[in-house]
This record gives C-alpha cells, structure tokens and sequence, in this order.
C-alpha cells in the first residue's frame, strides 16, 4: 500500500506562535511558504484539455486521448498535498489557475493546469475550514491566471469570494501597514490577489500589482538561482508583496526526454537539493525574501525552513523592528 505523503503537521499554527516583535512587522517582511500550482493535487483525466494549452497539445489529446491525457497528468501536477494537508503543514501562499469549462452551461469555475482540477468553490471551502478553526493564521490566494472567463465568470467568481470568506476577507490597504497583529485586529485571514480588471473597485480584491512574482522559465538551477537574486534586489521598488518562484519549468524537449518519468522523477527531484540550498541562505526583511513558493512542498522540509527563516529577523532586529 503506497504511503500518502505529508507535511509537518505541527505548522498548522505557526504564524500563531511567532513572537511580538514579528507579528507587529510588515508582513511583507517576513517569510512564508506557498505552493505552485497549488491545486494540482489531483486533476481530471475524463475532462477536456484545459483553454490554457497550446493548439498541438489539444490536437495530440484528442489523437491519443486516454494516453496522452496520463503524461499531461505526470506533466501537469506540481503538487501531491490536498489544500487541507498543505496548511497543516505551513503553507501559506496559494498559485491559483482557474478557468471554466468550455461547452458547460452555468457559470462553474474550476482550477486548472493542463487538465482540470477540482471546482474553485470545493477548495474554497477546505481553506475555509482550516481558517475556522485556526484563528491566527492568513492565506494568500493569488488568483494570476484566468482562462474561458467572461465577465459573468468573474462576478460569479468575486461573489463566490465573498461568500465563502466573509469578513475574513483582508481590505486593500497601504502593504506596509498589513502586519499580522493588524489582521487579528481586525478579523481578516484572508488576502485575495485578482489578476483581472474585473476586480477593479472591489475593496477585497488586491490587484495582482501588489504582489509581483516574477518567473525565470528555466530548466537550468543556476539560471534561475541568479534570476531569484536579480529579481529580489529589484523588489524595494515595487513596495509590495514579493513571490519567489523557487521552481523550474519544463519545455517541449524536457517533457519528451522524460515523458514517463513526469516532472516530479524527472526535473524536480534532482534539482531539489540546489534550490533547497539557495532557501535555507535567504534572509527576510528589506530587501530579502518575503513569499517562497515550490513544487511538490512536502518532498523536503520545505516550509519548515522557510518558517525557520524568520528567526534571522530576530537576531539582528534594530530599533524599527525590522531587518535593515
């Protein structure tokens, strides 16, 4: 019987269990753990090829069907934790694709990568769950790409929101002042980043302007390490939220020389212990690393050293209460 992976459940609580000094600095200055593609726990294989795939795949789907459908799945899964597992294990940051599903009638929404995942509205409601009854701890859902939306899609979708979240939904603000101790404060455990000009003159939909996370689309570890650090030394400027996107991202050639191994075998567990290197040399705090995001979390003790980054902060703290 094949053992379920997991995260270290004993994260559940740990924005909860951080101490004065960091809970009343920008958040954005901290360290937080997050997932890419977060969703891709588990995707339908019955279903249609995703409006986020190139014509050819699309074609070579319909050819193969069922075969093909396997290795886009082995190619398409970036994580192997549900939403529930991935909290209890710390993460806090959640990449979010979703799309509808053309020829359905309604308005449903689901995520998507490749094949389509599970209905938006379920994964909502898990986070939701976990949020209720962990009072002290904020998620980040960072809605970046849409795909066969229209604008009732997205009205559905920021009703859906609101609904599900309620007042836990965090109110555009200045970032510098959203502080942990300012969002128990006031209730909020939820910040929602909406990548689209629908959302635009809704107070609960951050734009995607505020949390930045730019990607290196390389194969190569020490591309996207120099990437990494490039792009954090440009962060200041921005003066908001920052992702980096600790990941490696497959091309045609890739996927072909590894077509049975899946991203996981091929890519991603080789390069593990590179990038795991450049995370345990990060520093938060101005100018250093706020929100890290990687495939497969649990493979490595990923969140727990993301986490464990913020004990830096504490060390060399200087009369602002921050990092310098």
């Amino acid at each position: 019987m094949k053992t379920r992976p997991t995260c270290n459940s004993s994260n559940a609580d740990w924005m909860g269990s951080l101490c004065p000094a960091l809970t009343s600095m920008p958040l954005k200055y901290l360290a937080v753990p997050g997932s890419h593609d977060s969703f891709s726990f588990w995707v339908d294989e019955q279903a249609p090829v995703g409006p986020d795939q190139k014509a050819y795949v699309k074609h070579l789907a319909a050819v193969f069907r069922f075969l093909a459908k396997k290795v886009m799945k082995k190619w398409s899964m970036t994580q192997n934790l549900t939403f529930r597992e991935q909290l209890e294990g710390g993460i806090r940051y959640f990449d979010l694709r979703v799309s509808s599903k053309p020829g359905e009638s309604g308005h449903e929404i689901y995520f998507i990568h490749g094949l389509f995942g599970h209905k938006v509205r379920d994964g909502l409601r898990d986070i939701n769950h976990f949020l209720n009854t962990h009072r002290k701890e904020v998620v980040f859902l960072d809605f970046n790409h849409h795909y066969a939306m229209r604008e009732e899609h997205h009205r559905y979708l920021i009703s859906m929101l609101k609904e599900v979240f309620g007042h836990k939904l965090c109110k555009i603000d200045v970032v510098e002042e959203i502080t942990l101790n300012y969002l128990w404060e006031n209730r909020y455990q939820v910040l929602v980043f909406y990548h689209h000009p629908s959302a635009a003159g809704c107070p609960m939909m951050w734009p995607g302007s505020k949390i930045p996370a730019p990607w290196a689309n390389t194969t190569d570890t020490s591309k996207l390490i120099q990437f990494l650090e490039t792009t954090l030394g440009e962060r200041a400027q921005y003066g908001s939220f920052h992702v980096s996107q600790a990941i490696l991202t497959p091309r045609v050639k890739t996927i072909a020389r590894g077509l049975v191994r899946g991203l996981r075998n091929y890519l991603v567990e080789r390069n593990l212990p590179a990038i795991m290197m450049w995370v345990e040399a990060q520093k938060p705090g101005v100018n250093g690393v706020n929100i890290i995001t990687s495939d497969f979390v649990e493979l490595v003790d990923f969140a727990n050293t993301v986490i464990r980054l913020n004990n830096l902060l504490l060390k060399d703290r200087k009369g602002t209460g921050y990092s310098q």
